[in-house]
């Protein structure tokens, strides 16, 4: 297992106060996972948090996350349980069960104060997931090392995939060595399941693992940390990720979208895509969240409590009596002094701009020593577009709450 202990080395910092985050369903791959990562801490001075999900959807699952929790116990890792909680689809019950599911870990992981958390996904799931998006399926791509998928639940969460390189029946070996059980989901083996039809269609044809991705090309964006804005070239690679981030939602634009907005900004100087206002400005383009359509919305702020406004600022209260509000509208009531620094940012930005309102002050301010404001929207980004390469990088005064 030498290959993913030099990952975990690469990725990892020793000897630091917070955990490593786990994601462990009890299944033979998130098994070898724990008994690898567990061998890994003990050697670098590192915790280990096991996250287990029950997601509700087999009579099985309580069973499943007990077994999960000896599992972990034994290896002298800390575990939490985790419960999807609520009324489940009947349709897309899945995809709906994996964004719960992501949501859940990445909430208890930065609860906890880990920056990265652990997923057992292997060369098979690489290959299965590329054949079932043959037959329609939208998931991704699997990386190595990546950004949470969930916003802004996952915000400052890597994901390290460090067993993209082995193959499923390998890790059974290593289990079977150490003469370890696993739980084996009966949904693996029904038909009616499209990730059961890919192993039954790939039995045997994984030969492989796919090779290394190319490194990512180097973020060419401005962000502008007051207004939630960023400038980038016409032609960067990173549009689809700016718009994600300047508009705060969640998913990324469909790649069509992204070119077809690409192509009108070429002729004309305007186009909206995703909840943001895309202007070509000189031979680049400014992209500033779109206030119109779906306006943020105000937002009373608990003492003690860091919340996430319009997916793209984070704010906590020092004292109670305190909201936070888009300034269209209230623009006119600020100071003169926040009037002249209002105006220095682009007129399209300023609509959707923050400001704090005191319970029985009808004037808003664009700051306050009482309350934290901080923009989301750099960070985001800089994670998207491979800024961040080791653990380390999480860890910086802009990244550390």
């Amino acid at each position: 297992m030498g290959p993913i202990f030099a990952q975990l080395d690469q990725r990892l910092s020793r000897h630091d106060a917070r955990p490593v985050a786990l994601a462990l369903s009890g299944g033979g791959d998130s098994l070898a996972l724990l008994l690898i990562a567990a061998d890994w801490a003990r050697a670098n001075g590192r915790r280990l948090l096991a996250l287990t999900v029950d997601h509700r959807l087999s009579p099985e699952s309580p069973g499943w996350t007990a077994f999960a929790e000896e599992a972990a116990r034994r290896m002298r890792a800390d575990w939490r349980g985790l419960t999807w909680i609520g009324s489940k689809p009947t349709r897309g019950r899945p995809a709906a069960a994996r964004q719960a599911r992501h949501r859940l870990l990445a909430e208890a992981a930065r609860k906890a104060g880990a920056h990265v958390l652990l997923m057992a996904h292997t060369a098979d799931d690489v290959a299965e997931n590329a054949w079932m998006r043959t037959q329609g399926s939208t998931l991704g791509r699997l990386t190595a090392w990546s950004p949470s998928p969930v916003w802004p639940e996952g915000r400052g969460l890597m994901i390290l995939r460090p067993l993209l390189g082995e193959r499923r029946e390998a890790l059974r070996d290593l289990l079977r060595d150490r003469d370890q059980r696993w739980i084996e989901d009966p949904a693996n083996a029904d038909p009616d399941q499209l990730r059961a039809r890919a192993r039954r269609a790939l039995a045997g044809r994984i030969s492989t693992p796919a090779p290394p991705q190319p490194e990512p090309p180097p973020l060419d964006a401005v962000v502008d940390l007051l207004a939630g804005s960023a400038r980038l070239p016409a032609g960067s690679p990173w549009l689809a990720h700016a718009i994600a981030c300047v508009s705060g939602r969640a998913d990324l634009p469909r790649r069509d979208r992204v070119e077809a907005a690409r192509a009108r900004l070429c002729a004309e100087e305007r186009a909206t895509l995703g909840g943001v206002d895309l202007r070509a400005e000189g031979d680049g383009l400014t992209l500033t969240r779109e206030p119109g359509r779906s306006p943020p919305s105000s937002m009373r702020l608990q003492p003690g409590e860091t919340r996430v406004w319009d997916g793209r600022f984070e704010v906590s209260a020092k004292e109670g009596g305190w909201t936070i509000a888009p300034s269209r509208g209230h623009a006119v009531r600020l100071a003169p002094t926040d009037r002249v620094r209002l105006r220095a940012l682009p007129t399209a930005a300023r609509p959707a701009l923050p400001v704090l309102f005191r319970e029985g002050d009808a004037s808003p301010v664009l700051a306050s020593p009482a309350v934290s404001l901080r923009c989301l929207v750099g960070d985001r980004l800089r994670l998207a577009s491979g800024g961040a390469r080791t653990e380390a990088d999480l860890i910086s005064p802009d990244m550390a709450n």
